[in-house]
């Protein structure tokens, strides 16, 4: 049934690159301007190079399902793609596949099949290459005694969107670990001393957080009975988490009601006026 004007439909769309996703992101904001009362919820996915990159965005991808459309060129990353979507029955487009058949079938020629070809490698282009391998390299608490490496550092409960969030964060430019919260688990002692890094916390409501990790353990069949989806323990650890970061004075950030990207864009703005404190200082 369609929705009235005030009513604008609202959908989640998945882009999801080897490159930087400019070429993705361009093509959908054309296409979209051409349906009134249409609203796009957009994730942008670059960067991404491996089938075991592509197997944590189908994890997202799952919880918030909508339209993936992709520009990928190796095999084995597009058949994760599009395996998974097809077994979970959500629509999946490679948008550059039409063109490209078209102009080898024109030409007599085949495509080299090489990523990013499109864009020119240009400084920023490499310091966004460099911010996405340390965010990869830096996801769920891995290689902490690098952390003061970091331009961003987020701490937060059990899915509250860190990984993405990461790696939105590091398509910008900037260099993100991300650190789980989990009580009774001490955090890496490199957070404990002073660090160059802005550290920012992330929670959600226990609601919220209960209904996505009981989602969670049914798609992989695991038992939905232990205390990561028992509301009062899940209240504990988002009070406790809540707490930390209040004892560092490290700024929370509630993602219940809030995007990927305006996650980041919140986060960016706490960056952006500590870089011009720092500035301020030094003159």
């Amino acid at each position: 049934m369609p929705r009235s004007s005030s009513d604008p439909q609202l959908f989640h769309l998945h882009l999801v690159s080897d490159s930087t996703g400019e070429t993705l992101e361009a093509m959908t904001k054309a296409a979209l301007v051409q349906f009134e009362n249409v609203r796009a919820e957009k994730h942008l996915w670059p960067m991404v190079r491996t089938p075991r990159q592509m197997k944590k965005i189908m994890e997202f991808i799952e919880e918030r399902p909508g339209l993936v459309m992709y520009t990928l060129v190796n095999e084995d990353i597009r058949r994760e793609l599009t395996l998974s979507c097809s077994q979970l029955e959500i629509p999946h487009v490679s948008v550059l596949d039409p063109v490209i058949s078209s102009l080898a079938e024109y030409l007599g020629v085949r495509s080299r099949g090489l990523p990013g070809r499109q864009h020119e490698m240009d400084a920023h282009y490499f310091d966004r290459i460099d911010a996405l391998h340390f965010t990869m390299a830096h996801d769920d608490g891995q290689l902490p005694h690098e952390m003061g490496q970091a331009d961003v550092i987020l701490v937060g409960v059990s899915r509250t969107s860190k990984t993405p969030t990461s790696i939105y964060l590091a398509n910008k430019g900037l260099k993100t670990a991300n650190i789980p919260f989990v009580p009774g688990t001490p955090l890496p002692k490199e957070l404990e001393g002073p660090l160059d890094a802005l550290v920012v916390g992330l929670t959600a409501s226990p609601d919220r957080l209960v209904d996505i990790r009981t989602n969670r353990l049914r798609s992989i069949r695991q038992s939905s009975t232990t205390t990561y989806v028992q509301m009062e323990s899940v209240r504990e650890e988002v009070q406790a988490c809540r707490r930390l970061c209040t004892e560092r004075n490290w700024p929370v950030i509630d993602v219940t009601r809030r995007s990927i990207e305006e996650t980041a864009a919140a986060i960016l703005k706490y960056y952006g006026a500590r870089e011009a404190k720092k500035a301020h200082a030094a003159d």
